[in-house]
C-alpha cells in the first residue's frame, strides 16, 4: 500500500524520506477524545464510510487531522472552528462555486480544498470527487 515508511514515527508516505513531522500517527480514538469541534465525528464519518466502500484504505488521524492515504495522501479532513477542510488531489481541476482553492502540484495533479460544515455537504458531487481521487492514487 506504502512506498515508504518512516522508521521513527511508523507513518507511511508515498516517497522514501518524504520530509514530515516525525510523530506517531495516533489512534482514531485519541484523535477524537481531544477538544475538536462537535460536527468533526459526524463529517469525518460520511467522507470515511463513503471512501470505505471504495477499496484499501489506510486511515492516519494525527493532530492537524485525519489523513486518508494509499501509497500517499489523497484525501485530507482538517478540523476549523466553523467547518472541516476537505483536500483531495486530482488529476484535472475542478470547476465548481464549492472549491475554495486550487494549487497545481506536479504534472497534471491539482490539490482542491472545499469547506463541510455537515454531514450532508458529503453530497453525491462530493463523493464523486472523493472516487476520483481515489481511484486517481496509485496503490
Amino acid at each position: 500500500m506504502t512506498a515508504w515508511t518512516c522508521p521513527k514515527g511508523d507513518r507511511r508516505f508515498g516517497r522514501r524520506n518524504q520530509s514530515h513531522e516525525c510523530a506517531p500517527a495516533m489512534t482514531l480514538e485519541e484523535y477524537f477524545a481531544a477538544d475538536g469541534p462537535p460536527f468533526e465525528r459526524a463529517i469525518f464519518e460520511a467522507v470515511h464510510a463513503h471512501l470505505s466502500t471504495l477499496g484499501p484504505l489506510h486511515l492516519e488521524p494525527v493532530a492537524v487531522g485525519l489523513f486518508f492515504k494509499r501509497s500517499r495522501t489523497f484525501v485530507e479532513l482538517r478540523p476549523m472552528t466553523r467547518w472541516m477542510v476537505l483536500s483531495f488531489i486530482l488529476s484535472t481541476r475542478v470547476d465548481d462555486p464549492r472549491i475554495t482553492r486550487q494549487v497545481a502540484v506536479s504534472g497534471s495533479r491539482v490539490y482542491h480544498q472545499t469547506k463541510l460544515r455537515t454531514p450532508e455537504d458529503v453530497d453525491e458531487q462530493v463523493r464523486g470527487w472523493l472516487t476520483d481521487a481515489y481511484l486517481s492514487t496509485p496503490l
